[in-house]
């Protein structure tokens, strides 16, 4: 860890700073091996991904769900369960790859107790799939996965009333919210809000759009075919 981000480390990490510094161990090396970490990012995985995702911690509620959405290598989930052992969090990935090295970094930092490994898509986790229950919980998180409008729509879903999701955006935040806010409106979600997290420990703060479910939105019904005279359907 550079020298100068020592005090931040300490501040988000407390007395688990060792177990992430594990973690941030294996970013660089099996990381960067397998393909999670490009080989440019293994230097500035503390301020670039660690501190970066630590510091959206603040706006997580004690002893809350928390379901990481594209979760990758664990970012921000897995840092998330490192400094807040509170949390009970659910790290969604759809790729095999991922899930495997996720796992096994699970099992290495001892977090089996608080973190499990879900293997699907976002609307898997939601509906439930393969005979696994849906499942749902009161925060929802997400980094680089996509635009708002679809990260909206994968990820609400998985939040209970009342919950949110905090996605953790850079500076095109403001504009996806311009261009995005009545899709989100129409999937059930409040008005989106820009917050920063981290002021006064990390420089530059994170950013982070934060959305609450406010309606239980269904999915869409197909529309109904035409029907010909008679009542039976037209063959097309």
């Amino acid at each position: 860890m550079p020298p100068e981000l020592a005090p931040a480390a300490l501040t988000l990490f407390g007395d688990r700073l060792d177990l992430a510094a594990a973690y941030a161990e294996l970013l660089a090396t099996d990381g960067v091996v397998r393909g999670l970490i490009g080989p440019r990012e293994a230097p500035r995985i503390w301020d670039r991904h660690l501190l970066n995702c630590a510091a959206v911690a603040e706006r997580i509620p004690s002893g809350a769900t928390v379901l990481d959405v594209g979760s990758g290598a664990g970012l921000p989930g897995l840092v998330l369960a490192i400094a807040r052992p509170d949390l009970t969090v659910t790290l969604i990935e759809p790729l095999a790859r991922r899930t495997s090295f996720l796992i096994e970094v699970v099992e290495r930092l001892g977090l089996a107790k608080s973190v499990r490994v879900f293997r699907g898509r976002a609307d898997e986790a939601a509906s439930g799939s393969s005979g696994r229950e849906p499942i749902s919980g009161d925060v929802v998180t997400a980094r680089a996965v996509a635009p708002l409008d679809r990260l909206a729509g994968w990820s609400l879903p998985l939040a209970v009333r009342g919950g949110r999701l905090l996605a953790l955006k850079g500076s095109s935040a403001a504009a996806e919210i311009e261009e995005h806010a009545e899709v989100v409106t129409r999937l059930g979600g409040g008005e989106p809000a820009v917050q920063l997290c981290g002021v006064g420990v990390i420089d530059p703060p994170t950013t982070v759009v934060e959305i609450v479910r406010e309606r239980m939105v269904g999915p869409a019904r197909p529309a109904a075919k035409k029907r010909a005279r008679g009542g039976r359907s037209r063959r097309g």
